[in-house]
């Protein structure tokens, strides 16, 4: 697993299952945060996606090892909230029509501000899952790694940029 970094920094992921399909809640982390600071357990659901949507068929996704954590923050201006998310991430995507699946390490940390329209900007380092139906991606599911920031759109379209981006094609891997 890959270790986290400062908050300052970002902080990760259903955090990537949001990426990936919504906002998602599950069964708890297999680790507590530790009491007294601030953490909180940030479970990610497991999550389907039809054929088409994603990629040319449908799949599924479900966490092997969830121990992200969620701190909330200061929200840095009115209608907006910020949250830091850290921690270890692994989400077992499946090719629901073959079988194949892929144990995608997504333990990114990321600084995430959610705006009352519904739009949210991610400040990312590390892998987490994303889910792409309109954006600067072609339509798919990638693991984005590196050093970048992440912008959904209320509409849900996102656009990946930053110095450092590197994309794993799930839909490719188990396609």
């Amino acid at each position: 697993m890959r270790s986290t970094v400062p908050v300052a920094l970002a902080a990760a992921c259903v955090a990537v299952a949001v990426l990936a399909t919504g906002p998602a809640a599950a069964a708890a982390p297999t680790t507590p945060a530790p009491q007294g600071s601030g953490w909180e357990p940030a479970p990610s659901a497991p999550w389907d996606v039809a054929a088409g949507e994603r990629c040319a068929f449908p799949i599924h996704g479900e966490p092997i090892v969830d121990e992200v954590v969620r701190r909330e923050l200061p929200p840095p201006a009115e209608g907006v909230t910020r949250s830091a998310y850290k921690g270890d991430l692994v989400v077992r995507v499946t090719n629901k029509e073959t079988g194949a699946r892929y144990d995608a390490d997504v333990s990114g940390s990321a600084l995430v501000d959610v705006y009352a329209t519904g739009a949210q900007f991610w400040r990312v380092v590390g892998p987490v899952l994303v889910g792409v139906g309109d954006g600067n991606l072609a339509r798919g599911m990638y693991v984005v790694d590196g050093v970048y920031t992440i912008g959904i759109s209320a509409t849900g379209a996102k656009t990946v940029t930053g110095p450092v981006v590197a994309t794993d094609s799930i839909c490719d891997r188990i396609g």
